[in-house]
């Protein structure tokens, strides 16, 4: 099969989150599975900046947007240790700016432009590199245009009859609203511009448009795929995601084992697998006590959160049980990460009055966050929402035991330890469903209480952890069984199409 990526954003070039490393590692195993992939991408000022190999390839195209016509060209690189080549859209007023879609906490004004552009430039891309293309697997808002272009525009154009296009929703809350007049930066009729299909409350929404036309839909995990058919998680588009729901696939994202395994973590100071991990995890556990100031403690259990300081991550509920168990419980705390400023202030406060207990690092440096996972005995991850999660897929190769919110990707990743579960060995980790501070302080008490009183337990969780598989390799299977009912979809419509005309 001939798959095409189009996406915002592509590790290692150029990343804000999460999709980033979805569309770096998903193509090379997918290309290892005997097929061939493609990625186009923005050429931002961080791709350039990357000190990855990219060359010109003397490709120009002009773009219609709106009543004016904007050139661009094409760049080429390759995703590293790989031969799956990344086209890059170079168009410096649109792409060569500071950061990717905003600054100093601003949207940029023209991110509707801008990304209409961009879709039109994928799309043309085909045409002008010869490319053979059965699927365009395509990402959040920013591309969610091209479903609409290929169903719209495209349907009978020689090359492109036959490509049919699959959306990826990493976070249905990011959805590209604009005002209405945007409507006519598209080039798109303004029939389209009606409830069932690109308007939403009277405004244009590009991800709404992409979840109508797109052929099939996926998520990043089975749970978050049913969240989001029903209100609150749902973000107003709840109802068109129920009348899709035999389209829509819940699939989670892969860990890349390369980056993220004990037994080869350069950033570690001892490596370890799950034979010998006892002895690796206390001496990395001893390390991570020394470098952030905390007593050398082997029995007192490291707490540790990674990752952004929002409500949605739950750290309302943090700082209620952390307040607390300074005073009363025999734990350390480690957090490292960045995001709103009451937190930070709260975290800081707190790591100073109690120096022996927290050790914030209000930051973010990947070999820390390494080392983290490695001296750790809890992770925890009490989200409100929670669409994929990787942090908790990191804690359990590296026998760090999570401690999660059951939402989204960490109720089909972590199995809360129950007699039941024990008993049937899958236990992986500890769970909690309602979103107070005291349902979560009493499930990081059953955490905490295992792990002083229950060696077997402890051992029996932290074992079955490290032997999960969550690599690429496995979400590469399912997104290729996806590929096919995609295309097949599309014929249909094809079909459908034609006997109608």
């Amino acid at each position: 099969m001939n798959i095409v990526f189009a996406t915002s954003e592509v590790a290692p070039f150029a990343k804000t989150g999460g999709l980033a490393d979805v569309c770096g590692a998903l193509p090379i195993d997918l290309q290892q599975a005997g097929h061939q992939l493609a990625v186009i991408a923005p050429a931002y000022r961080q791709v350039k900046s990357a000190g990855l190999p990219i060359e010109p390839l003397g490709v120009k195209f002009d773009i219609p947007i709106g009543n004016k016509i904007v050139r661009g060209r094409l760049l080429r690189g390759t995703l590293p240790g790989s031969e799956v080549p990344v086209y890059f859209v170079e168009q410096d007023d649109y792409f060569d700016r500071p950061e990717l879609y905003r600054f100093k906490g601003e949207d940029y004004k023209d991110n509707c432009e801008r990304f209409v552009f961009f879709c039109r430039a994928a799309l043309e891309s085909i045409r002008l590199l010869h490319l053979q293309v059965d699927l365009f697997h395509c990402h959040d808002w920013q591309t969610s245009l091209i479903p609409a272009y290929l169903h719209i525009e495209y349907l009978h154009t020689h090359g492109y009859e036959n490509i049919a296009s699959l959306l990826t929703i990493h976070n249905l809350a990011y959805q590209g609203i604009f005002w209405h007049w945007d409507m006519l930066l598209t080039g798109l009729d303004w029939k389209y511009f009606n409830w069932h299909q690109m308007e939403f409350y009277g405004k244009l929404n590009l991800l709404k448009t992409g979840l109508v036309f797109a052929d099939w839909l996926t998520t990043v995990s089975p749970t978050y795929s049913k969240e989001i058919q029903e209100d609150p998680l749902g973000c107003g588009l709840d109802g068109i995601l129920r009348q899709r729901s035999e389209q829509l696939t819940g699939i989670v994202n892969g860990v890349d084992y390369a980056a993220w395994n004990p037994a080869a973590d350069v950033n570690l100071p001892e490596r370890y697998n799950a034979s010998n991990w006892q002895a690796g995890k206390a001496a990395c556990k001893a390390a991570l006590q020394r470098e952030l100031g905390l007593p050398e403690a082997p029995r007192t259990p490291v707490v540790a959160l990674v990752g952004r300081l929002a409500d949605q991550k739950g750290w309302d509920l943090v700082v209620e049980v952390l307040r607390n168990w300074v005073h009363s419980m025999d734990v350390q705390w480690v957090i490292l990460g960045t995001g709103e400023p009451y937190y930070h202030d709260t975290l800081g406060q707190l790591a100073r009055e109690f120096p022996n207990r927290i050790a914030a690092r209000l930051e973010f440096s990947d070999p820390l966050a390494h080392r983290i996972e490695g001296g750790a005995d809890i992770f925890l991850m009490p989200s409100r929402y929670e669409p994929c999660g990787l942090n908790q897929l990191y804690s359990l190769k590296y026998g760090t035991v999570p401690v999660v919110r059951a939402t989204g990707g960490l109720v089909d990743t972590v199995t809360d330890a129950t007699p039941d579960t024990l008993a049937a060995g899958t236990a992986t980790g500890f769970a909690f469903h309602d979103m107070h501070a005291g349902a979560l302080d009493a499930t990081l008490r059953r955490a905490v209480e295992a792990y002083w009183q229950n060696a077997d337990t402890w051992r029996q969780l932290v074992e079955t952890g490290m032997q999960q598989d969550w690599s690429w390799k496995a979400s590469a299977q399912r997104y290729l069984e996806v590929y096919g009912h995609a295309c097949r979809q599309h014929q249909d419509e094809r079909e459908r199409l034609k006997a109608h005309r």
